[in-house]
């Protein structure tokens, strides 16, 4: 298992954390040794469900449980997770979450299926190199993001989940064609000047969108226009990435990213951020949605933010809803295999897995 850094320190490396391990014998025949707890390796099993998904189970779940109970196994867990103890967690609301994905997580440490995720495929036009990322979220520390690009959006799909969003589904989307400009260092301070210039540009996409289903309904013998799909959705009657060159979008836009040039940035007063430690320049953003929820993934909507490319390996996105600022690090370890065979299987990919939680 990889497991991001301990939030909120992006930048820090991932660990790694030893789940099962089979043994080779003879005669083609092999144990398979459960190694969750902290008791040492126990007997486990694996079954091949289909292409590309198996499972294991844990025959001896006592080896996971301690002697001082639950409460040992969630202090245990806090450090180990979180590298601190409930005493350091003054926030309640904050306490209530990370009770919530103990209680979750430590359901399913006896049976867990895997499935296979693919690295998203690079093209040379892309804004950044694709991939994965480490992100704050708030209260709920750190999560996985995978960022993959598809022509006029670029999306960031939850490969970890929380208590709100689930694994799978996209928690941001970018809109390539909308490029943002900051006010000056003084102006940006001043939040409700980035809400304006964000919500007129939301206001514009909305108009867009509504043009384009008129449009669509014209050329089709159509009485009257469409209804719009909701921000984020799709544009123009067929979906926005697909339309165009691939990396069209990019392309359209005056790229700085590239030449180095940046511009002076700080996060308006009121905006909360888990760390403070974020670039102070940044190269270029754009409007994008980021969704949220309420717990159990209830009543999912996407709202208004700004992405903000810091340089290569960084990223953020403030969330204008929530008042909330993510700041988002490269995962800089290799993984061997993940590459997808084709842009199809990775499309087909990230479907079957935000089907999953939907």
């Amino acid at each position: 298992m990889y497991l991001p850094p301990h939030d909120p320190h992006v930048d820090d490396p991932m660990r790694f954390k030893p789940l099962f391990r089979i043994h080779l014998m003879e005669r083609k025949s092999a144990t398979v040794e459960c190694m969750y707890g902290h008791k040492g390796p126990h007997n486990g099993h694996i079954q091949i469900v289909k292409k590309d998904e198996f499972s294991t189970k844990c025959n001896q779940t006592d080896h996971h449980r301690m002697s001082g109970g639950r409460q040992e196994e969630f202090r245990t867990w806090l450090r180990e997770e979180w590298g601190r103890t409930l005493e350091d967690i003054f926030h309640e609301h904050m306490q209530e979450l990370i009770l919530m994905k103990f209680i979750y997580t430590s359901q399913y440490d006896n049976c867990l299926t895997y499935r296979r995720i693919y690295l998203p495929p690079s093209r040379p036009d892309d804004l950044i190199k694709p991939g994965l990322f480490k992100g704050t979220y708030g209260s709920h520390g750190l999560e996985i993001v995978m960022l993959s690009f598809h022509g006029r959006r670029a999306r960031g799909t939850k490969i970890t989940g929380d208590p709100n969003i689930p694994a799978g589904q996209q928690t941001v989307e970018i809109d390539l064609r909308h490029r943002i400009q900051l006010p000056d260092v003084e102006n940006l301070r001043n939040f409700n000047e980035l809400s304006r210039i964000v919500l007129e540009v939301r206001e514009r996409v909305r108009q867009e969108q509504q043009e384009g289903g008129r449009e669509a309904g014209e050329g089709h013998g159509q009485q009257g226009s469409q209804e719009p799909p909701p921000p984020g959705g799709e544009l123009d009657g067929a979906p926005a990435e697909d339309g165009g060159e691939p990396g069209d979008a990019a392309a359209a836009v005056e790229q700085p990213a590239q030449s180095g040039q940046g511009q002076p940035f700080v996060l308006p007063v009121g905006v909360s951020s888990r760390n403070e430690d974020y670039p102070r320049t940044c190269r270029m953003c754009f409007y994008g949605t980021g969704l949220i929820a309420g717990h159990g993934f209830t009543s999912p909507e996407r709202t208004p933010g700004v992405f903000i490319l810091f340089d290569e390996d960084r990223f953020g996105f403030v969330w204008l809803e929530l008042k909330s600022f993510s700041l988002y690090s490269r995962v800089q370890a290799t993984f061997r295999n993940a590459d997808a065979p084709s842009p199809q299987a990775f499309d087909e990919m990230l479907k079957n897995i935000q089907a999953l939680t939907s």
